[in-house]
């Protein structure tokens, strides 16, 4: 059981979002504001559901979104989150002003997660690979050492 579909599927436009679609979004959200999302594509005159006008503001149309290349000191800052948070991408995007939770993933999926690797260190335990080695080998000493049950 799953949950219920966000929207009637029929007669609504999938795929890439025009110039004159961004428009309506753009000026519907800054004439009543954010939120309502469900009501919101008719309201707006848009062919689509709300899921995806929700989506299409929050990680492309919204004026404080920062443009541009993740700096060094972002870095940084994303694998030290990471380390802490593990895969809340929207806990780690919220520490990140103007930084989205999905340009967030997508760059530590594509360039963080990999230059750790090939620093020696895992990208989901951020301990070098030594580390986890020897821990899997003490694990491995001590389960062949107990009697079988």
């Amino acid at each position: 059981m799953g949950r219920a579909p966000c929207c009637s599927k029929v007669g609504l436009h999938k795929g890439p979002w025009t110039p004159t679609e961004d428009t309506l979004l753009v000026n519907y959200i800054q004439a009543h504001g954010e939120g309502h999302w469900r009501s919101l594509p008719k309201k707006a005159g848009l062919l689509r559901c709300g899921k995806s006008c929700r989506l299409r503001w929050m990680n492309y149309l919204r004026p404080d979104i920062k443009r541009g290349n993740i700096t060094p000191e972002e870095d940084d800052l994303i694998i030290r989150l990471h380390s802490l948070l593990g895969n809340r991408w929207s806990l780690i995007a919220g520490r990140l002003p103007g930084r989205t939770d999905n340009e967030i993933k997508n760059y530590w999926n594509t360039h963080l997660s990999k230059r750790l690797l090939s620093q020696g260190t895992d990208p989901n335990t951020h301990k070098r690979y030594i580390e986890v080695t020897g821990c899997l080998l003490i694990w491995y000493q001590y389960k062949c050492s107990q009697p079988a049950s």
